[in-house]
């Protein structure tokens, strides 16, 4: 049975951080935890493809996009190689874009909007740093869960 942030909030709100309900639901898996990984960015997804390159091993990408409404950081490719390797989901304070075939992926993807457009592509990110968005901030190897209710963290997993 998968867990629900709403038995979290209920049996561990002291151990929880919630994230302001900003996020749309736009992969195909709706419910998804694990342990965070975190990338900084400002419309340049070059060190998020690198990243998701990577074996997720269950984790999740935390993306600090500023917020930028301008650009998609993620589309149906990059979200794509990031279930083959592992990743149990993203989140993504931006856009994503190719949302029809998103929603086909089994993978979490949670994020402010939609765009057409695609990213820079500069070499530009800081991969594995606190960021700050929706309310609260977010560290690396921080545990996260997320569903249609919400998005939680914690310190470590808790079920």
């Amino acid at each position: 049975m998968a867990i629900k942030t709403t038995d979290l909030c209920d049996d561990h709100a002291s151990a929880l951080r919630v994230m302001a309900p900003i996020f749309g639901n736009y992969g195909g898996r709706h419910g998804f935890s694990g342990t965070v990984e975190t990338i900084k960015t400002f419309e340049d997804n070059s060190q998020v493809r690198e990243l998701l390159a990577e074996p997720g091993e269950g984790r999740v990408l935390v993306i600090d996009g500023a917020g930028s409404l301008r650009c998609a950081l993620i589309g149906d490719q990059m979200a794509a190689r990031a279930r083959d390797n592992g990743w149990s989901g993203l989140v993504v304070y931006g856009c994503v874009r190719d949302s029809a075939d998103l929603a086909d992926l089994d993978i979490g993807i949670k994020a402010l909007n939609t765009h057409p457009c695609k990213s820079e592509k500069n070499g530009v990110g800081e991969i594995g740093v606190k960021v700050t968005f929706a309310g609260v901030t977010i560290t690396p190897g921080e545990w996260l869960c997320a569903d249609r209710d919400g998005i939680v963290i914690a310190n470590e997993p808790l079920v």
